[in-house]
C-alpha cells in the first residue's frame, strides 16, 4: 500500500494527513478555512486520493500558517507514499477548463523541489485566504514533495474559477504522475538510477 501518515506541529498550527495514493477518491477534511476545504476535496477526488486532513492554526492572527503548513505536510505525505519512486510514470500534466478559466499544471517527482506559479488575480481573497497564498501554497508543497511543479492560468476572469481550476489540475497531473507503469517493472525512472 502506498500510504502515508504525517504529523506536522509547531508554535502557530497542527496539520494532521493521512494519504493513500492508490484510493478512489474519498476525503476528510478540515481546515478552518471553507475555501481550502473546498480546493483539497478537489485534490482527493480528481485525483482518485483518499485523503484525510485534519489542521489547527492561528487563523486569528491569519491564513497564512496554516495554508503553508498544510502544504508542507501534504507535500511530505506524497513523499513518503512515493518512497523511492520505483514504477511510477513520474513527470505528467493536465490542462483543466473551468468556465471562462483554464489552468494547465506539469510536474515531475524528480527530487528537486522547484516551482513556478503564473496566475493574473482580480481580487484580493477569495473567502479568507489572500489570493498571494496560492502560489506559496504549490512552492511550499513543492519543496516537500520533491518536486518540479508549474502552475500557470492561461486565461479567466473569475478568481474562484481560477483557483478552483489550479487545484482541478493539479489533482489529476498528480494522478498520473504517481501512477505506477508497468512497463518500468519497477525500476527507478531515471538514467541516474535515483531520484
Amino acid at each position: 500500500m502506498r500510504e502515508a501518515e504525517v504529523h506536522r506541529e509547531t508554535h502557530e498550527t497542527r496539520v494532521w494527513v493521512h494519504l493513500n495514493l492508490d484510493g478512489s477518491g474519498n476525503f476528510q477534511i478540515a481546515t478552518g478555512l471553507g475555501f481550502l476545504d473546498h480546493c483539497l476535496s478537489h485534490l482527493a477526488v480528481h485525483g482518485l486520493f483518499d485523503l484525510e486532513l485534519q489542521a489547527e492554526g492561528d487563523l486569528e492572527v491569519d491564513a497564512h500558517h496554516t495554508v503553508e503548513d498544510i502544504a508542507l505536510a501534504l507535500g511530505e505525505a506524497f513523499h513518503q507514499a512515493l518512497g523511492e519512486r520505483r514504477g511510477i510514470a513520474r513527470i505528467a500534466d493536465c490542462f483543466v477548463p473551468m468556465d471562462e478559466t483554464l489552468a494547465h499544471v506539469a510536474l515531475d517527482f524528480s527530487g528537486r523541489p522547484y516551482a513556478i506559479v503564473q496566475v493574473r488575480w482580480h481580487t484580493p481573497y477569495i473567502g479568507q485566504i489572500p489570493v498571494t497564498l496560492f502560489p506559496h501554497f504549490f512552492q511550499s508543497f513543492s519543496v516537500t514533495a520533491r518536486c518540479n511543479l508549474h502552475a500557470r492560468v492561461l486565461y479567466g476572469e473569475d478568481d474562484h474559477h481560477q483557483a478552483e481550476a489550479l487545484f482541478k489540475a493539479w489533482a489529476r497531473a498528480l494522478d498520473q504522475a504517481t501512477q505506477i507503469d508497468p512497463r518500468r517493472r519497477g525500476a527507478i525512472p531515471s538514467t541516474k538510477g535515483k531520484l
